[in-house]
């Protein structure tokens, strides 16, 4: 039976690159383990939770046209939490107009432009959107074993199969679904033709495909 492990003690087994900025959403609020990727040093981002609380230092001027609410230097409040995180953070508060969404954000990075600190965790979700997509569409019937690196061999394969077909529909501008495009490629697996042609009405239509355009396996 697999361990249950909480998403932040990932943070213990992560080697950080130095310089790297790492985007991280609300569960990995940790700031004792937050404080050990500062000293690295590399650099976060993340997003706060409800009961969070600072004191405000110094408040720098934004410009409330781009979605910038404010752009704070604090530092946290209460015991443990100056404990575990005893020096300054940056505080950013950004209105998202798309997502009719207010965002606040937590980073150790004061030198990069405050709308570069916010901008990328729309990228960050649209990365979320696409495994969220893996999940929904993601079938794997049997493993063809059970060891822990044959069940993860066949998952990654799986996974890998799974972006090479987004790649491919981005990049023919194809309107079909995902099931559809893994359907016509395991019929047509092995027979020599373009690939966009593979995606026409044409095989549909005319089943009886010439033996010529069948690979040969046994040249």
């Amino acid at each position: 039976m697999c361990e249950k492990i909480h998403d932040v003690k990932i943070l213990d087994d992560l080697v950080f690159e130095t310089g790297a900025i790492y985007l991280m959403d609300r569960g990995y609020l940790d700031f004792a383990r937050l404080y050990k990727i500062h000293q690295t040093p590399t650099f976060f981002i993340t997003r706060v939770k409800r009961n969070f609380s600072f004191q405000r230092l110094y408040f720098h001027p934004t410009e409330k046209i781009t979605g910038l609410q404010c752009d704070q230097t604090i530092v946290l409040e209460g015991f443990y939490a100056q404990k575990n995180y005893p020096t300054q953070l940056r505080r950013i508060r950004y209105f998202d107009t798309r997502e009719d969404k207010g965002l606040i954000f937590l980073t150790n990075n004061f030198a990069l432009p405050v709308l570069t600190i916010a901008q990328p965790f729309r990228c960050r979700w649209q990365i979320e959107l696409f495994f969220k997509r893996i999940k929904q569409h993601l079938r794997i019937k049997a493993f063809y074993g059970t060891s822990e690196n044959a069940v993860k061999t066949q998952l990654w394969i799986a996974i890998s199969v799974y972006v090479l077909v987004a790649i491919v529909r981005k990049q023919l501008d194809l309107t079909m679904d995902f099931y559809t495009i893994l359907q016509i490629l395991s019929v047509t697996l092995f027979e020599k033709r373009p690939i966009l042609q593979a995606f026409s009405n044409e095989i549909y239509i005319n089943s009886n495909t010439d033996a010529s355009n069948q690979l040969n396996l046994f040249i």
